[in-house]
């Protein structure tokens, strides 16, 4: 077990384990013992009654939060010609073709998602290696190898999120930052457990939506109700 600090200790000591939140109540909860000097970024740990290692049950896409995640993601895009303009004038902040493959395969990794275009993906493929791990490699399911790189750029600097099951169907998302109105935070949660429910694999069997959890960069875990999925900002 990893050995907590002394604020982590008095933060714990403010939330009630047995207790089941609301939504609302869980964001303002983690608001309010939230510590470090810096403006934290909340997540959402969703556990899912998912077996991972049926490729029928796996979980994995992407959603556009309503309210997005407070950060300034960078996005890089594979593309030539009208494409790569395309790319350009939509606020990609870096944009190549055979010179990215190189600036990549040099380690030089300035960036926070990755779009393709459909003709970039045999070079793109080359990566996959050290793209993969990273979790930035262009995917058709996730809507990241695209035609429409306005569209798909301009949603990545809005805050599309990526969710994924891991080994224990669990699916770790940011929903904003501390500094985040609560109600913004919970219509973010609220998007994104309707989208979950949305793609329930038609073989999960048992309770889907087993546990929730929301926490601060450096603060303790809140648990929230699982069967609360409607009137995500009600009290």
């Amino acid at each position: 077990m990893p050995k907590h600090g002394k604020r982590y200790k008095e933060q714990a000591a403010k939330v009630d384990r047995t207790v089941l939140h609301t939504p609302m109540a869980a964001m303002q909860l983690v608001k309010d013992i939230a510590a470090a000097k810096f403006d934290e970024t909340i997540e959402c740990s969703v556990r899912l009654g998912v077996d991972t290692r049926k490729a029928d049950q796996n979980v994995r896409g992407s959603i556009s939060l309503p309210n997005g995640i407070g950060k300034d993601v960078r996005v890089a895009v594979f593309a030539e010609g009208a494409k790569a303009a395309e790319a350009e004038a939509a606020g990609a902040d870096i944009v190549g073709s055979d010179d990215l493959v190189a600036q990549i395969q040099a380690g030089n990794i300035n960036f926070d998602a990755c779009i393709a275009t459909p003709p970039m993906m045999s070079k793109v493929g080359r990566l996959g290696r050290i793209l993969g791990p990273r979790g930035l490699m262009p995917n058709p399911k996730l809507g990241t190898v695209t035609m429409d790189v306005e569209r798909m750029v301009k949603e990545l600097k809005a805050g599309r999120v990526e969710y994924r099951a891991d080994r224990y169907g669990i699916c770790h998302v940011p929903m904003g930052k501390v500094s985040f109105e609560t109600e913004k935070l919970a219509e973010n949660y609220g998007a994104l457990l309707t989208e979950l429910l949305r793609v329930k694999p038609s073989t999960a069997k048992g309770r889907y939506v087993k546990s929730v959890v929301f926490s601060s960069t450096m603060g303790p875990g809140v648990k929230v109700d699982p069967l609360i999925t409607r009137n995500f900002t009600a009290e």
